[in-house]
Formats: structure tokens, sequence, C-alpha cells
């Protein structure tokens, strides 16, 4: 590991977001939430981080609803008083430790298995009814069921100001109900939902637009986003950077403030004939800051990790270089802060050798 990691410590002010150090957490399912409501489990968890040095917390994914949105068991939602209090008390918690924290809000849409579901019966949302290409599973999302999803987003984010979070995310990648909305092989449809980049983006900018309508100027706004989907590794949403714009502006122009780049490895340029990122397009394209993710601190690919193999901390030469030409304003970490909560100190203070390797057995626990 490399030990001139001085840029990542670095204050970051991202519009209104003025951030210690240029390193976030990245969002994670945890599971730990059977009532739907954070614990005091998980409330420690969060605050533990913050204590370590973390920048910006960015939360687990929170479901939007009970019903539609909710697909992976003991998740939590923003929904009832009981889930609004134990945010609260995560926020009160991660600001008490000196940390910034915000909600990733999320509706699963068509991942959302019904049969593991309470309501088996309710169908999934998505764009065209679809969550593999060209295998229709449920009917396309109504006008009324759009109406519906939207304001649920927008009442998840005002509540994540209420409730005093540093800022919000929408979940827009992987495959979840947004992207599915996004990928014109999952959307299909005809009408001004569908069709060119204008309609594909219509419902996140209707999401952001919206939201930014309630929430005020200042409230910092965040999308995640992806190429890559669940259904496929290596389905690249936008071939060039001509193209990405086309998708990325319209979220501009909505008002969105950051814009959150998965890539499975960070390192790897988007498009050829550059070694730009993800990360680092958006930031060009838009001049939006960028937030890049991607199996930091991990020797492999984040997915076999996920999986279970165990992961000797890498070298952070390669984020390093990025950061310091200003390709992208914030770098995610997920496997290695899940697994060690002083990650972000033990790095800032050259104890590498103190660092541990991550292993499966972090996902069964809240360490």
């Amino acid at each position: 590991m490399t030990s001139n990691t001085k840029i990542l410590f670095e204050p970051a002010q991202l519009g209104t977001l003025a951030l210690p150090n240029r390193i976030a957490m990245a969002p994670m399912t945890r599971s730990f939430s059977p009532t739907g409501a954070p614990s005091d489990d998980v409330v420690g968890y969060y605050q533990r981080r913050a204590a370590g040095g973390v920048g910006l917390i960015l939360s687990e994914g929170v479901h939007t609803n009970q019903i539609t949105a909710a697909g992976t068991p003991n998740v939590p939602h923003i929904v009832t008083d009981k889930a609004k209090a134990g945010w609260r008390k995560v926020a009160d918690a991660v600001h008490a430790a000196g940390g910034k924290i915000g909600l990733q809000l999320w509706n699963e849409g068509p991942f959302r298995n019904p049969k593991n579901t309470k309501h088996p019966d309710t169908p999934s949302w998505s764009a065209s009814g679809m969550k593999i290409p060209g295998k229709p599973l449920w009917e396309p999302m109504t006008e009324d069921e759009i109406e519906t999803a939207i304001n649920e987003y927008v009442n998840a984010a005002v509540a994540t100001k209420e409730l005093g979070f540093d800022c919000a995310e929408f979940h827009g990648a992987h495959g979840y109900l947004i992207d599915n909305f996004f990928w014109d092989q999952t959307n299909v449809r005809t009408d001004k939902w569908g069709g060119d980049w204008n309609g594909r983006t219509r419902f996140a900018t209707e999401v952001i637009r919206r939201t930014r309508e309630k929430v005020g100027a200042d409230f910092p706004l965040i999308i995640r986003l992806s190429q890559w989907k669940q259904q496929d590794f290596s389905a690249q949403a936008t071939k060039s950077p001509e193209e990405m714009l086309e998708w990325l502006q319209p979220m501009v122009d909505a008002g969105i403030d950051i814009f959150h780049c998965s890539q499975r490895r960070f390192w790897e340029p988007e498009f050829e004939g550059s070694d730009l990122n993800f990360a680092g397009w958006a930031k060009k394209l838009t001049g939006k800051p960028t937030i890049s993710v991607g199996s930091v601190g991990l020797q492999g690919d984040f997915i076999g990790a996920f999986a279970g193999e165990t992961s000797k901390t890498a070298s952070l030469d390669k984020l390093v270089t990025r950061m310091e030409a200003g390709e992208f304003d914030l770098i995610a970490v997920g496997r290695a802060l899940l697994q060690d909560p002083n990650w972000v100190t033990k790095v800032r203070d050259g104890r590498n050798d103190e660092l541990e390797p991550f292993t499966k057995d972090a996902l069964m626990s809240l360490s």
C-alpha cells in the first residue's frame, strides 16, 4: 500500500456539503432491521465508522415504501414514525462522533421477488414489466403507479432532511427501479417515460426536480448510477461520452448536485481512448462533483469479495494518482470499511500492517 495518501485527507467542498476528507462509506445492504426500523445496533454501526474518520457516510439502501419497494428481508424503510425515530438516532449519533451522513433511498423495482415478500400477490414495479431484457414478468407500470413511486422518493427525501441528515442519495444503479427506466434493454415504453434518453431519464428527473422544489437549494442531492447491471456485468448504458452527456445533463438541469458513479473496478477506463473512469467522465462532461466507487482496498473484484473470497488490502497507488489529477472528488469505500471501522484512520496514520483483510464473516455482523 502506498504511503502517499495525503490527497485523500484534504477537505472537500461539494456545493454546500463540507467534508473533512475525501473518503465516503459506500452504501451496503446490511439486513439487520427486522422491524423495518434501525435498531441501536445499527446506530452503533454507523457511529463507529464516523468515529473512525469516514468523511461522508452513505447509508444502506432504505426502502421508500413497505410493499413494492421492499424485496430484501430485514432492510429498513423510512415510512413509519418508528423507522423515522430510529433514523434520527442514527443521524444524531454520527454527528456526535464528528461525522456526516446521507440516506440512500431505494426501490428494488424488478429485483423485488414477490414470492419472498409479505405481499406475494402484488406485482413488482418496472418500466416495462421486465427484470431480464426480453422477458416480461409483470405489466408495465401505469401512470398512477409511476406518479406514486415518484412521490414516495420525494417524501422520503423530505423526511431525510427533516430527520437531520446532511444529504440524500437516490439509488439509480444496478438494475433497480430508477435504473430500470434508464436502460433501453428494460425500458421499451413508447410513451413519455421511454424512447430516447429524454424519455428514459424522465422518471429520475421528475424525482430530482420535485425533491429539489421541496427541500430547497441548499440540501445536497446525490444519485448513484452504474453502466453495469446485476443482470449483465458487461452492460454499457451509454457507449460514448456524447451519449453519456445525454443521460446526465437532464439530471443536472433537474437539480442534482453530485453523481455517485459505480464501477466494478474504479481503476478501469470507461471509454476507449481515455484513461478517465466513469466518475471522471461524469465530472468532465457536467462539471458536477463526482464520487467514484468500485473495489477500493481489495486485491480483486468486489463481486468476488462479496461472495466470500478473502482479500488482502490492495495498494492505493491508482486511487491516489487519479485523485491527485482531479479526476473525481470523493472515493467511496465499501467492503474494507465493512470489515474494519477504523480503516480510514489506519490509512491516514500509515498503520498499514494493522489493516484487516476482508472476509465474508464481516457480512454476518454489525461490528
